[in-house]
């Protein structure tokens, strides 16, 4: 059985992911994780405070589920295309990327860090990826590593969204496959 704390943060990142930080109520999250509103302030200032242990645990998470696979062995476009086709659930979106959507969210520059240093680190950590292709050899010199692994992950961001709004993964497998074939298309040619 996990911790008090736990169950608290565990059921504040379901729900952010699933309504949104105004539909993430304390008494849904008391609700869903079977915790007293006693025992919910006694861990936690307010519904504030435990959204931003939520949000900044799912980013975590997020972070090192992609470095795991940005370290592995391989290219850096087969390490970029084994974070990209990395298991996820697609149709729910991302608990990161969702997140952007939220005013109240962005709004609050605590709640707002977290997502902001995720996608900042995902940029920094595949543009370092490019750039050691580069140097290798396995892109053409005229790939800009910055300016491409933002375009990486805004693809990923945007296949989440034609995603859900088609009810189907084929819009996101369609913009992972794209963005692959532009990596392959700065690679030299095989002489």
């Amino acid at each position: 059985m996990s911790s008090t704390p736990e169950r608290l943060i565990e059921t504040t990142r379901e729900l952010l992911w699933e309504r949104g930080y105004v539909g993430t109520s304390p008494k849904a999250i008391q609700q869903r994780s079977g915790v007293g509103q006693g025992s919910m302030y006694h861990h936690f200032d307010g519904k504030p405070d435990l959204a931003l242990a939520a949000i900044t645990r799912s980013a975590e998470e997020r972070l090192t589920t992609a470095e795991a696979l940005f370290g592995g062995p391989g290219t850096a476009t087969e390490r970029i295309a084994g974070y990209l086709r990395g298991e996820r659930d697609v149709l729910k979106g991302c608990p990161i990327g969702g997140l952007t959507q939220d005013p109240e969210v962005m709004g609050d520059p605590a709640l707002r860090r977290p997502v902001e240093e995720t996608f900042s680190t995902l940029r920094a950590r595949i543009a370092g990826l490019l750039g050691e292709g580069v140097a290798r050899g396995e892109f053409g010199a005229g790939l800009d590593p910055v300016t491409t692994a933002s375009t990486v992950v805004a693809v990923l961001q945007g296949g989440y969204v034609l995603a859900r709004a088609a009810d189907s993964v084929e819009p996101f497998t369609e913009a992972v496959d794209g963005v692959l074939d532009l990596l392959a298309a700065h690679a030299p040619a095989a002489k």
